[in-house]
C-alpha cells in the first residue's frame, strides 16, 4: 500500500499585544468602523519589542507538542515557510529546530510569501512519502516591522503570528494530499514588494529606511489577482483529486481579507458553512494565516477520519497553490 502523509497535529502562536482598529483609524485619520467595512479585520496581534521571528515559530512549535504529549521529537525535516526571518544569513530554521529539540533533523527556511504554507506542506508531504518519517512544517511571520504606519494599504492589514503542523507517515488509504496544484506570475512580480535590502538594491549609506518597508503598488490588481490564482489554482487541486466543491468538508484560504475569502469561495461554489476564518481576530499573518486557522478550528472541533480539507493561497511573486487534503 502506498505511503502518504497525515496532518496529525497542530499548534500557533499569536503574540499579547492585541491592536483594535481604532487605534490604526485614529492614525491614518480613518473613520470609525472603515477598517472592518473593507477588509472584516477587526484586530490583530503584534510581536513585543523582544521577540524576534524565530521566537513566534517556536512558541507554534511548543504548542503543538504541548497538545500532544504522546508525540515524540523524530521529527526529519522542519520547513519554516516565512518572509521576516530573524537575520538575511543564516536561515532561521536550524535555530528553532534546535530550540525544540529537533535533533538530527533538516531545517530550511522557504519563502514563498503567503503561499509559503502551501508549498511547504506539499515538500513536508513528499519528504514524508520518500522517508517514511514525520516532517514539521511551520509558517510564521513578524509583519509589523515591515510595515510604514502611515501606509494604509499595508498597515490596515498586516499581523504577526505563527502556525505549526506536524505530518506523519499512514497507509491508511484515503489520507494525505489527494490533490494539488502550485502556481506562479511573474507578471505581478512588483504588486508587493520591499526596495531595498537584496541584491539589487543592497543596503548603502544614508538610505531612507522606507525602502526597507513593504509596500503594496496597487490593492485593486493584487486583489483581482490573488483572487483569481486561488480560485483556479484550488479548481485544479480539486480536479486532480477527482472531487468537487461540494466533497469539501472544511475550507481554509489565505486569510487576506475577508471580502476575498468570501469570493474565492464563491467562484469555486464552497458551501458557506465550510469556511474557515480567523482574519476578525487576527488580521493577515501572510503564511501563517492558514496554519494558524487549521489550529483554531481543530481546537474548536477536531478534525476528524472521512474529512477532506481544502487550503489555497496567492500573494507577493505572485506565487500562489492549493492543496486537497484527507483525514
Amino acid at each position: 500500500m502506498t505511503l502518504a502523509s497525515r496532518l496529525s497535529a497542530f499548534g500557533r502562536y499569536a503574540p499579547d499585544r492585541v491592536v483594535r482598529n481604532a487605534e490604526i483609524e485614529t492614525r491614518l485619520g480613518l473613520e470609525a468602523g472603515w477598517i472592518e467595512r473593507r477588509t472584516g479585520i477587526r484586530a490583530r496581534r503584534y510581536a513585543d519589542p523582544s521577540q524576534a521571528l524565530s521566537d513566534l515559530a517556536v512558541a507554534a512549535g511548543e504548542d503543538l507538542f504541548a497538545r500532544n504529549n504522546d508525540i515524540p521529537r523524530d521529527v526529519g525535516l522542519l520547513l519554516l515557510a516565512t518572509s521576516t526571518p530573524d537575520h538575511l544569513l543564516p536561515p532561521s530554521a536550524p535555530l528553532v529546530a534546535h530550540r525544540l529539540g529537533l535533533k538530527g533533523a533538516g531545517a530550511v527556511d522557504l519563502a514563498a510569501a503567503c503561499a509559503g504554507f502551501v508549498y511547504a506542506l506539499v515538500l513536508a508531504d513528499g519528504f514524508v512519502r520518500a522517508q517514511g518519517r514525520p516532517a514539521m512544517v511551520i509558517a510564521a511571520n513578524l509583519l509589523s516591522r515591515r510595515l510604514d504606519p502611515m501606509d494604509r494599504a499595508s498597515s490596515v492589514l498586516f499581523a504577526d503570528a505563527a502556525g505549526a503542523v506536524l505530518l506523519t507517515p499512514t497507509k491508511e488509504p484515503g489520507c494525505g494530499l489527494l490533490g494539488v496544484d502550485l502556481a506562479s506570475d511573474g507578471a505581478g512580480y512588483e504588486l508587493v514588494h520591499i526596495e531595498a535590502g537584496g541584491s539589487r538594491r543592497p543596503f548603502v549609506e544614508a538610505q531612507d529606511p522606507r525602502e526597507t518597508l513593504m509596500r503594496i503598488a496597487d490593492g485593486q490588481a493584487l486583489y483581482q489577482q490573488a483572487v483569481a490564482m486561488m480560485s483556479a489554482s484550488a479548481q485544479r487541486a480539486l480536479d486532480q483529486a477527482g472531487l468537487s466543491a461540494a466533497d469539501i468538508s472544511r475550507f481554509a484560504p489565505h486569510q487576506a481579507n475577508g471580502r476575498m475569502t468570501q469570493m474565492v469561495a464563491h467562484q469555486l461554489g464552497v458551501a458557506p458553512a465550510a469556511i474557515l476564518s480567523s482574519i476578525e481576530h487576527h488580521g493577515n499573518s501572510s503564511a501563517a494565516t492558514i496554519p494558524l486557522t487549521l489550529a483554531l478550528a481543530h481546537e474548536a472541533r477536531p478534525f476528524a477520519a472521512g474529512e477532506r480539507l481544502l487550503v489555497t493561497a496567492a500573494g507577493a511573486g505572485l506565487t500562489g497553490g492549493a492543496a486537497v487534503i484527507g483525514f
